[in-house]
């Protein structure tokens, strides 16, 4: 089967962390077709990092958009991957993935996601795990099994065009995998030695801080439908996260915040039933039964190549964002 493979990589600033990624995709076992790495404004070395990089990587292209003054995490990363996405002809792959530019990844990783991809036709985007280092210990910065992880979206082509690519918000690396489900397909992270992602900055730290960052989090799961009964639960776990107690806090008061301001809520009523749904089976059977039930529901049907379905239209100048989202329904 083709491994034909793109990454796209929305960056700013990222100096510090980008060399082990670069270095990373150069020792890959499978090279991808195309490495479009899209510097969103960076104001540190980045550019010549970049610039360095694409002499001696001939797959690799860089994309430099102005400087907008600030960081902007999500919604502002996926206008960055959607312009990378714009300078790729995705004809010339079979396999798509918005990868961060703080990761080091082992040299079979994109093999051995193309291998489950060959393994199992329901299966529309993978991932591994994330892990952070602390010394000589390596932890794992916890996410459920029922989505790829945000920093590495590896996707079948023919499932992006089917669910409608991202939604323009913060939790759109949480949407998509219900969307997923909702569409026939399955969308999964793998713990194994090749698949382990070693993340050079914790999840959600990279704009202000890390209390921000959760703030920002708990928002999230306002915006894309969560109840609060859930919300609570994820917050009591995560509690268990360094730093104690604060790590679950901060999404909890995010969500909080979101809900007295009446913010715009993601608005697809289809969409809606199959998140809580899932929400609800996790609190009363456990994450692992809850997706080996809907898993098993997805599978019951033809992959979804023999189903012949129109894929989703996003709309609008926001692509990805509903439109009464867009315009503040709360």
């Amino acid at each position: 089967m083709s491994r034909r493979y793109a990454l796209i990589t929305p960056c700013r600033d990222e100096a510090e962390f980008l060399t082990a990624t670069i270095t990373s995709i150069a020792a890959q076992t499978v090279k991808p077709v195309v490495w479009i790495v899209v510097d969103d404004g960076s104001t540190d070395d980045t550019p010549r990092i970049l610039a360095e990089a694409s002499k001696k990587l001939p797959f690799l292209k860089v994309i430099r958009r102005e400087d907008r003054g600030r960081r902007a995490v999500g919604p502002g990363v996926i206008e960055a991957f959607y312009e990378g996405l714009s300078h790729l002809d995705r004809t010339e792959v079979d396999y798509l993935c918005k990868l961060d530019g703080d990761l080091e990844i082992p040299p079979r990783y994109f093999e051995r996601l193309m291998v489950c991809m060959e393994e199992d036709p329901w299966l529309g985007t993978v991932s591994g795990k994330l892990y952070l280092r602390y010394g000589d210990e390596l932890v794992e910065e916890r996410c459920g099994d029922e989505n790829s992880v945000g920093p590495s979206k590896f996707y079948r082509s023919e499932c992006f065009d089917d669910i409608g690519g991202f939604v323009r918000q913060v939790s759109w690396d949480g949407i998509d995998g219900h969307v997923c489900r909702l569409r026939g397909w399955v969308a999964r992270s793998y713990d194994e030695p090749d698949l382990r992602l070693i993340h050079l900055r914790r999840m959600g730290s990279s704009q202000k801080n890390f209390w921000t960052g959760r703030l920002r989090w708990g928002m999230g799961k306002y915006f894309m439908g969560s109840s609060l009964a859930y919300v609570v639960a994820a917050s009591c776990y995560r509690m268990f996260e360094r730093p104690w107690l604060l790590s679950g806090l901060g999404i909890l008061a995010g969500y909080l915040r979101a809900m007295i301001r009446r913010e715009a809520r993601y608005d697809d009523p289809a969409y809606l039933r199959s998140m809580r749904r899932f929400e609800r089976l996790t609190l009363l059977l456990g994450r692992r039964r809850a997706l080996e039930k809907v898993e098993a529901e997805v599978r019951s049907r033809p992959p979804h190549h023999a189903l012949g379905r129109a894929p989703i239209e996003r709309s609008g100048a926001e692509r990805g964002v509903p439109p009464r989202a867009a315009a503040g329904v709360r």
